[in-house]
């Protein structure tokens, strides 16, 4: 096994590239991801190595380029097309959910849509205004899409590969304030499958389920709740349309408890659909209801109160009480 230890950016980078080099067809697209890199810097370098006409500057238009990389599937191109943040997402809104979730099947599968939608979300890093929000719910919501969500650099470097390859649209969520974080990336097997749930702590008490920057968050929660004897499952949803709720399933049986972490708002969420199948699959095994720790039902509220926002350890470990002291 050859692995290396980068960054989640760097992983990202270099999963790009190797998609890039395998398929001729695959190209890139966005605002200053070419001389620039990006505003992250994930595709640095890489308008260098393989020219203008693959890693394509865009104008500040997300639906134009999102139209674009639609007509550029049906002619069998894999376009990656990058939202510079998530709140600049909502201008392409109509092309993805008209266009690019539907052409697949009203053509009856004679178009594809290999398209990846590289979406920066959920906050964490100081940002201002539509830098720092969770759209994933619109999208998932959305039949015809598929949405998945990294936490990993080993993840990173594996998902966004297997995205490419993938002949369905793809929003492609990748949580901004895990960039810079280093792992161990494996660089000859994927881990596992693109929509697979991953166990990323066993345990016995309670299951714990977070996607995006909310997996850390979920894993220091249960190192936290280990010193007071309390064992938290951790399980990582990685895909959020579809769910991998067989995984899920598993270890709510034999915990008997369910908490959901996400840094989107509640109301009709990720969280609320992972609660709601996950309740109506393991009702005879619930030992008590299943709770969402969450982002509030607000606009996200500025950098300097961000993180009074965002899910932190003390709330996953007050739900965790909650649910562990219901039958008592």
């Amino acid at each position: 096994m050859t692995t290396k230890t980068m960054t989640m950016a760097k992983a990202l980078n270099e999963g790009l590239r190797q998609s890039m080099e395998k398929n001729k067809k695959v190209l890139l697209m966005g605002e200053d991801i070419g001389k620039l890199g990006g505003v992250f810097r994930i595709t640095d370098g890489l308008q260098k190595d393989f020219g203008e006409d693959r890693v394509i500057d865009a104008p500040l238009a997300e639906s134009a380029i999102v139209g674009t990389a639609v007509g550029l599937a049906i002619r069998g191109y894999r376009t990656v097309c990058e939202m510079q943040f998530d709140g600049f997402v909502y201008p392409a809104f109509d092309q993805i959910v008209s266009q690019v979730a539907k052409l697949h099947k009203r053509t009856d599968g004679v178009y594809t849509m290999g398209l990846v939608i590289r979406l920066p979300f959920q906050g964490g890093i100081g940002a201002i205004e539509h830098h720092s929000e969770s759209p994933e719910a619109y999208f998932a919501q959305t039949a015809g899409l598929r949405v998945v969500s990294c936490s990993t650099p080993n993840d990173a470097y594996w998902m966004i590969q297997q995205s490419i390859e993938h002949d369905d649209p793809i929003i492609f969520c990748e949580p901004k304030s895990r960039y810079w974080e280093k792992g161990e990336v494996d660089l000859d097997d994927p881990p596992c499958g693109l929509f697979d749930a991953v166990v990323r702590r066993e345990g016995r008490d309670v299951t714990l389920i977070a996607y995006g920057a909310m997996v850390k968050t979920a894993l220091r929660a249960a190192e936290a709740a280990a010193g007071e004897g309390v064992s938290l499952e951790v399980i990582d949803a990685r895909s959020l349309a579809p769910l991998d709720l067989d995984t899920m399933v598993t270890s709510l049986e034999k915990t008997g408890r369910l908490v959901v972490v996400q840094e989107a708002p509640h109301m009709a969420s990720i969280g609320s659909e992972i609660v709601a199948e996950l309740t109506q699959r393991c009702f005879y095994s619930l030992r008590a209801p299943g709770l969402r720790v969450s982002g509030y039902h607000v606009p996200y509220p500025p950098s300097r109160i961000e993180e009074e926002y965002r899910p932190s350890v003390d709330r996953v470990l007050d739900a965790v009480d909650r649910v562990m002291g219901f039958e008592s």
